[in-house]
């Protein structure tokens, strides 16, 4: 961390201080107070980037900045006195400023995610913490419908039950992000979120800790989450969610209901495909009802038949092509999505969730033998496949739907099994076709 407040910061803070005291100021936000919501409109700020970001160069000091902040603030009815003691001693992070700049590739396969995500200990650590916490969770399940697994299962994966909710101040790390990041705008908004939260009494400047990229407490609420969503269950009078399970589990299951949590219904089951399965429709964006799924063969890994109603909309998740598991998921697996936008985290929760409540675990196996492809590997990969007229899209090494479908191309093209799946193998069989990719620049 690097001292922000230099001399003349301090001067002109010490100069607001002053003139804020000569303002009745005006009362705290409520806490039903409507903010701009996240991008994704998610728990947390979605970190994906390219691997290498320069830092933004702020075009005004931030002294000036600063300056404006505090109009506007108090513009918005946060009051004089909360957002100069939250930004009495605030620093700006070197270490966020890195964090944001430099994004890592993510180069693990799934399983290395689930593997880590979902394991022995964590699983026997959920139970105890459903048996512990019984009376409560079944109270907070009922009311909202979501089971108490599921609630546990987020609490596990966010911060393994509260054991690592990062140790960045909030305010400082949104601070800089909002006067340096690269999504400044945004991190203003929730550096305003934030502002109000103190406003209203919730938790002192101190207590506010949270990730880098400021997500909050044991549910890693980013500050607008927290103002739509956090709940005082415990009734003292604050939303605690660094502190308080009741007010965490209550939080959780709010904002998992307000994503479309069905009551009653499962997120999804472990499938099994038929020969001749059409992988081209194996896309979390392409749903059936499940009699459709039903017609084309898909089944249960465990026999029997699907569950859910015939009409029931469903699609089927492949996260390692034909040489992995398969998955039908439902609207409640759409609902976990919403909480952090990525496949891999929605369905650890998933699988953790089923472990707590006995379920078993994945019948199917994973290729563990596939290496990850770098993110150099990735863009070549489209680029070799652009090159062939197979249309991967932009080559920014991200495997998203138009790469997928451009990878079921060349393996049709080569009679393999067009499951979409990029791996090693794959790009060495691209590396040996006939069309050369076009030069640098």
């Amino acid at each position: 961390m690097r001292p922000l407040l230099s001399l003349p910061v301090r001067l002109l803070l010490a100069t607001t201080i002053l003139a804020g005291c000569q303002t009745t100021g005006a009362p705290p936000v409520s806490a039903t107070t409507t903010s701009a919501a996240t991008t994704s409109g998610t728990a947390k700020a979605s970190a994906a980037a390219p691997a290498s970001v320069a830092p933004v160069q702020p075009a005004v000091s931030f002294a000036d900045w600063l300056k404006a902040l505090r109009a506007e603030a108090l513009g918005q009815g946060i009051r004089a006195q909360t957002f100069d003691r939250a930004f009495a001693n605030v620093k700006l992070s070197d270490r966020v400023v890195e964090l944001d700049s430099s994004q890592p590739e993510f180069n693990r396969q799934p399983w290395q995610y689930l593997d880590s995500a979902v394991n022995d200990r964590r699983i026997q650590a959920g139970r105890q913490r459903i048996q512990d916490n019984g009376a409560l969770l079944r109270r907070i399940s009922q009311r909202s419908g979501v089971p108490a697994e599921i609630l546990v299962a987020f609490w596990g994966v966010e911060t393994d039950f509260g054991n690592f909710t990062g140790g960045f101040s909030v305010v400082d790390a949104l601070t800089t992000l909002a006067y340096e990041g690269r999504r400044a705008s945004y991190f203003r908004t929730e550096l305003l979120a934030a502002l109000r939260i103190l406003d209203s009494g919730d938790i002192p400047p101190e207590r506010m800790s949270g990730s880098w990229a400021g997500a909050m407490g044991q549910t890693q609420f980013m500050p607008t989450i927290f103002l739509k969503h956090a709940t005082d269950e415990d009734g003292d009078g604050r939303r605690d969610i660094w502190g308080s399970l009741p007010d965490v589990f209550a939080s959780t299951a709010k904002f998992v209901q307000a994503n479309g949590w069905r009551t009653g219904e499962r997120w999804g089951e472990e499938v099994t495909l038929p020969a001749g399965f059409p992988y081209e429709q194996a896309e979390y964006n392409i749903t059936k009802p499940v009699s459709e799924w039903r017609r084309l063969g898909v089944r249960p890994v465990g026999g029997g038949d699907l569950s859910g109603g015939e009409e029931e909309r469903a699609a089927v998740l492949m996260l390692a092509g034909a040489q992995g598991p398969a998955f039908l998921v439902r609207e409640n697996f759409r609902a976990i999505m919403k909480y952090n936008p990525s496949t891999s985290y929605a369905l650890a929760v998933a699988l953790l969730s089923d472990r707590l409540a006995g379920r078993s675990g994945v019948q199917g196996s994973w290729p563990r033998h596939e290496p990850a492809l770098s993110r150099d590997e990735r863009i070549e990969l489209q680029e070799r496949l652009a090159a062939l007229g197979m249309e991967p899209g932009t080559a920014d090494g991200i495997v998203g739907a138009n790469t997928r479908n451009a990878v079921r191309r060349f393996q049709q093209s080569i009679g393999a099994v067009p499951d979409g799946f990029a791996t090693k193998t794959l790009l060495e069989r691209l590396r040996q076709s006939a069309a050369p990719v076009p030069a640098a620049g």
